[in-house]
């Protein structure tokens, strides 16, 4: 077997363009905490010092963080930091059923945190999963399930585009077919039906948006977004949902208590 080579510093190089090395350091750095909210960021003859470019590259990183609502003012030393837009999301919060007549907890929480949300359905309809939803529920090639496709929103800003799947024989009949929201959201609707979400298990990639989700998700380009594949089980270890869900991944955090 040949003997691997050893990677030169420039094969290691990032090759990506200057201004968007430069924009990833600076979205960091406000993402952070370490350019705080309403202060003015370096000047642009400090950047360029700093990052050894030209004023071109620097505009242009500048203009990135701007279409990203991160900053806001002219080219220079005007320019200022909004407030850092990333938000701590916790699944475990509203994963479980909703009080006597409470709404589903993922309104109540985000409500409890100052927020406006909403929830928009934009489909419901018995579907081919993808292979992955496929594998968890245990469904042949040419399996189907009901799919609910949910935009979640703040204040009008779309937060997560959700792919949620649920098997026939447990959704049939059921308000899970239709096109209404659920009262008290479907962990709630699952747990009446005799089947209680008792262990979830996520799995957090971060990957490019697909277009459904640049276009649902208003994204200012191609940014990353956080896929969560979360797979429910009920009693006897069967599966009664498997969602997706896709969120910016410069806007929000996932945030799991152990």
């Amino acid at each position: 077997m040949p003997e691997a080579k050893n990677r030169t510093p420039r094969d290691a190089a990032d090759p990506r363009p200057l201004h968007e090395r430069i924009a990833t350091d600076l979205r960091r750095e406000i993402l952070v905490g370490d350019l705080p909210s309403d202060e003015r960021i370096p000047s642009t003859e400090q950047l360029k010092e700093r990052f050894g470019a030209s004023s071109a590259s620097i505009q242009k990183a500048v203009a990135m963080l701007k279409s990203e609502g991160l900053l806001e003012g002219r080219a220079g030393s005007s320019v200022k930091v909004l407030q850092a837009r990333r938000q701590p999301l916790t699944p475990a919060a509203y994963s479980k059923p909703a009080d006597d007549g409470q709404p589903y907890r993922w309104l109540s929480e985000a409500e409890k945190k100052g927020r406006r949300p909403g929830i928009q359905i934009l489909d419901v309809a018995e579907v081919r999963p993808p292979a992955d939803a496929r594998a968890a529920l245990e469904l042949s090639e040419g399996g189907t399930a009901i799919l609910r496709k949910q935009l979640l929103s703040f204040s009008g800003e779309p937060c997560e585009l959700v792919h949620s799947y649920y098997p026939l024989d447990l959704a049939s009949g059921t308000a899970l077919t239709g096109k209404a929201k659920i009262k008290g959201g479907s962990p709630t609707l699952l747990a009446e039906l005799g089947y209680p979400p008792l262990h979830t298990v996520d799995q957090v990639t971060a990957e490019e948006a697909t277009n459904e989700e640049y276009e649902a998700l208003q994204l200012p380009r191609q940014v990353a977004v956080l896929r969560t594949f979360r797979t429910v089980y009920s009693t006897d270890g069967k599966v009664i949902e498997v969602t997706t869900m896709a969120k910016a991944g410069h806007l929000y955090a996932l945030q799991y208590d152990f």
